[in-house]
């Protein structure tokens, strides 16, 4: 089946893809009813949302949207639990984390060609390491002052002053560590030192877990393109673009892919594909993407934007991971363009709020371009149609910067 076939869509199964997140999936319903209806009041449109008939995690959408009425059944592809079990760790073992997986980008030369391609996530992957080392700094130094204060009192009662000092040092240093920790909703710190250690913990390779999660994933999906729908749309978000690299690759050379079924469409929004693929483990992911990137079964849309620090703006992640072939088709590489749709009150009220923005790719735009989620996903025509004459991006980043191109 040729992606780029035209058809038009009435039905369409959508499959969601979140990122490292160890948030309850229906956090990803009310995100799309609330943007959504505030997307539908901006353009003009009708979007409905109503319960999932058949499925534990998802929503269903009636919409009219450019002319055509369509359905989309949305389905959260879960992945939670192994999140939260990656962050069950306390204070000690998150900066162990720390110290593996510095040692781990460092050692591997990821971390200086990750520089060098974009140094926003770099900066925003240094953030929970400086935001860590801050807070022990305080805790030692609250400590000291709080040991330094019993060591007088324990001298003023004739006790030696150690004996009170080293405690109570400990107990402060440990009792700040521990507020940090249970206020990180502010600051984010424990939240993405996970995060980057689980990418981390393997050298870029998957943990069994999360490999027999994906397999599920791929039924799921191989199961929707055996259905009377026109298309079959499968978004990955932050991380999760990367792990849809690995589904899709892995039901398109298991032959799942029905000829003459629905349209199959994946988007990658916000991915932060390098951060993995640069490393050295990461054999599979490499592989998936060289293999991905030249297929004709399906259309790959790769959105992000240079507003967006978290991500790697306009970077092909096939060719920056250094496994592009010479008969490499896609992702089309575009922007979403925050500053342009975006209005100039709405992007200086957000343009600070950096994790807010790593999100915007699934919210409302006030001046929508090309790029609209919800168009995307309930509106009337295929991903390929949508974009069958887009040019990507005149800025995109095609330079291979991988210290690593080994592959499984």
């Amino acid at each position: 089946m040729d992606g780029s076939s035209m058809r038009g869509v009435r039905r369409r199964r959508v499959f969601y893809i979140p990122g490292f997140d160890p948030i309850h999936p229906r956090r990803y319903r009310e995100l799309y009813r609330r943007e959504g209806a505030a997307q539908a009041a901006l353009s003009g449109f009708d979007l409905a949302l109503a319960p999932a008939k058949g499925r534990r995690f998802g929503w269903d959408v009636a919409a009219r949207i450019e002319g055509g009425e369509v359905r989309a059944e949305f389905e959260v592809l879960v992945w939670s639990d192994i999140v939260r079990e990656q962050m069950r760790g306390g204070v000690l073992a998150t900066y162990g984390q720390l110290l593996r997986t510095a040692w781990t980008y460092i050692a591997s030369d990821a971390l200086g060609r990750l520089m060098r391609l974009r140094k926003g996530p770099v900066i925003a992957a240094l953030y929970p390491v400086v935001m860590l080392v801050v807070q022990l700094g305080l805790a030692l130094g609250l400590g000291a002052l709080a040991g330094a204060g019993a060591a007088r009192l324990a001298l003023w009662a004739g006790v030696p002053g150690w004996v009170a000092y080293w405690p109570v040092l400990a107990a402060a240093v440990w009792g700040v560590l521990s507020w940090f920790k249970r206020h990180d909703r502010r600051f984010f710190a424990y939240y993405l030192m996970h995060d980057y250690a689980f990418a981390a913990r393997w050298g870029g390779a998957n943990p069994d877990a999360l490999e027999a999660r994906l397999a599920l994933f791929e039924n799921h999906i191989a199961a929707a393109l055996q259905e009377d729908v026109d298309e079959v749309l499968v978004v990955g978000h932050s991380s999760g673009a990367h792990l849809a690299v690995s589904v899709l690759s892995d039901l398109i050379r298991a032959g799942r892919v029905p000829e003459g079924g629905p349209a199959l469409g994946f988007v990658s929004l916000g991915q932060v594909v390098p951060m993995m693929s640069f490393l050295p483990e990461a054999r599979r992911l490499r592989a998936d993407l060289a293999y991905l990137g030249a297929r004709d079964e399906l259309t790959w849309l790769d959105v992000t934007a240079p507003g967006d620090g978290c991500a790697f703006a306009l970077c092909d992640p096939v060719a920056v991971s250094g496994v592009a072939t010479p008969d490499q088709r896609w992702p089309l590489v575009i922007s979403a363009a925050f500053t342009q749709t975006l209005s100039p009150a709405r992007w200086r009220e957000l343009r600070w709020r950096f994790f807010r923005l790593h999100f915007q790719y699934l919210c409302a735009f006030d001046r929508p371009g090309d790029y609209d989620y919800f168009r995307l996903t309930a509106g009337p025509l295929t991903l390929a149609e949508r974009f069958a004459s887009r040019a990507p991006s005149r800025s995109t980043i095609r330079r291979a910067l991988s210290p690593h191109v080994a592959v499984a």
